[in-house]
Order: C-alpha cells, then structure tokens, then sequence
C-alpha cells in the first residue's frame, strides 16, 4: 500500500474486466458510484475521482496467463489531499488479495 497517492496515477491490475466490475462498488465504500462503459466515476467529499480501464494482453509466465487491466485514476480539484489518501487507503485495502 503506498503512503501518498497524486491526483492522478495509472495502474495495472491482474483482473479481468468482470472482477474489477464486480469489485469496485465495494471498493468504493459508501460513495455514489456511477459505472459506464470502460469507465467510472466516484463521488467524494465534493469532488469525483474519474476511473477508465482498457483489457491489456494476458501476461504469461511459462503454461500460466493473468488477465490485466490497464486503470487511470483521476482526481478532480474538489477531492482535497486528506480526503484522497483516506479514499484510497480504504480502496486499496478492499482490493488486496492473498499471497505470501
């Protein structure tokens, strides 16, 4: 988890477009979500974070292949730095899986 997340940022998720469908209104806690087509927005505090995705090609690792998801988060001028890194705190920790 990172400790300062900017305004805007981009990731890689190791998901299919279904799973991120699936969790994100969790993810999002009790903010409005609105979902469109390869895209999202949140309302927060005043503010909206905007969210696009785009399938990338599966990585592969020997026999194995991981669905990716390529994502961009947008912060507007209305979501202060607090409110962002609360957000994303919780966001980040709804998301994370099992390993190690």
């Amino acid at each position: 988890m990172q400790s300062h997340y900017p305004a805007s940022f981009e990731r890689e998720m190791g998901c299919t477009e279904g799973e991120w469908r699936r969790w994100l209104p969790r993810a999002v806690g009790g903010h409005a979500l609105t979902l469109g087509p390869g895209s999202a927005r949140v309302a927060i505090d005043g503010g909206t974070l905007s969210l696009s995705w785009r399938p990338l090609a599966p990585r592969r690792i020997a026999l194995l292949e991981l669905p990716r998801l390529a994502l961009a988060f947008r912060f507007d001028a209305g979501v202060g730095d607090a409110a962002r890194q609360r957000f994303m705190r919780y966001f980040d920790l709804c998301l994370q899986r099992g390993g190690g």
